[in-house]
């Protein structure tokens, strides 16, 4: 009996690995000395490391500097813990694990979309009598709503202050922002999960307390990882017009069965959307789609396993009755319109069943 293919629609919470992350990671375990070690082993190894930085730089166009770390998480928590301004600033829209690490912030507002307006921040920033830094994602993880995030570093940069931003669900989809650190995570555009980056304009920005990574990072580098981050990032990126069409047609179907889609009129990335099925409960419709065969979510990966309300919804004035409602779908390289057309089918379906229920 031939096994169904699932279809996989969870490209937020991780994406396959490319073929090329893949033999430049096979590539890095040849090398498996420490790149710290004073020996010629561990100098090739460091050689290949600042070789794989450079790369890394040249790939996103970037001037600063790079910390390699074991993932988003880890980059977060060093421009949280590490950085020189007391005064921090957080949008109430952030991945979970920048609220973890920034308990004592301040709560930036947001819009009914989930948006920090630039005037609004302004205003905030007034009453900051030093300078702060600013923690701003440049596309919500649950909702795929982007910021205006070169609008926002403006703002802060003339208020004397400095941008963290989470570019996780950016990177390899849109430009930088003009941020002073930011945030990769290699897993969420093809590369291997475990290893990401902290780009930083300026180091002294940070406190360095010793280690790897000119003492701003403690632990042995990955290079096999590194390497393999390094060459997802570099491969072609060319699907977006095709992205922005399917999530096009997946949003317009969902309305004509009776769908919501969340933050439909805010400016979305192409690869991410949230949707309220009316009356039909979030884990009821992650069970029916993952015994068919889909693999979406509720929320985020790190989140989902939880049945608390989405704190992103939240922060956006949603319901919490419709909030429980919603899930999530993301696209990736390897979708196509079948993968979609299939969903939408199994979406009416679940609505269709709820009803005569």
């Amino acid at each position: 009996m031939t096994e169904t293919k699932r279809i996989y629609l969870d490209y937020a919470a991780t994406a396959p690995m490319l073929d090329v992350a893949k033999k430049a990671c096979a590539e890095g375990y040849e090398h498996w000395a420490n790149p710290s070690s004073p020996h010629a082993d561990g100098r090739a190894a460091q050689s290949m490391l600042e070789k794989a930085r450079q790369r890394f730089k040249a790939a996103l166009d970037w001037n600063g500097d790079v910390i390699f770390t074991s993932g988003a998480s880890e980059a977060i928590q060093i421009a949280l813990t590490k950085s020189k301004p007391v005064v921090q600033y957080v949008s109430p829209v952030e991945h979970d694990v920048v609220l973890r690490f920034a308990p004592d912030a301040k709560t930036i507002p947001v819009n009914k979309y989930g948006m920090v307006e630039p005037a609004k921040l302004n205003h905030l920033l007034k009453s900051s009598e030093e300078p702060a830094l600013i923690a701003i994602q440049s596309v919500n993880n649950e909702t795929g709503v982007m910021q205006d995030i070169n609008a926002l570093a403006k703002v802060v940069r003339d208020r004397g202050s400095y941008l963290l931003a989470d570019c996780s669900q950016s990177i390899g989809k849109m430009p930088l922002p003009d941020a002073d650190l930011i945030v990769v995570a290699a897993h969420k555009f093809g590369g291997p999960p475990g290893v990401g980056a902290l780009l930083v304009k300026d180091l002294r920005l940070l406190h360095a307390d010793g280690g790897q990574e000119q003492g701003y990072r403690s632990g042995t580098q990955n290079l096999p990882y590194i390497m393999g981050m390094t060459a997802a990032l570099e491969a072609p990126a060319n699907w977006a017009g095709r992205a922005a069409e399917l999530r096009q047609h997946l949003d317009d179907a969902i309305k004509k069965e009776g769908g919501i889609v969340i933050a439909e009129k805010a400016p979305r990335i192409a690869t991410i959307a949230s949707y309220h099925m009316p009356s039909v409960a979030a884990n009821t419709q992650l069970i029916k789609f993952d015994m068919a065969g889909f693999s979406v979510s509720a929320g985020s990966a790190c989140s989902s396993g939880t049945l608390k309300t989405s704190h992103v919804l939240e922060a956006m004035g949603i319901d919490p009755k419709i909030a429980q409602e919603v899930i999530r779908v993301s696209i990736g390289r390897d979708t196509t319109r079948n993968h979609i057309y299939a969903f939408i089918d199994k979406w009416k379906s679940i609505f269709a069943e709820s009803r005569n229920s």
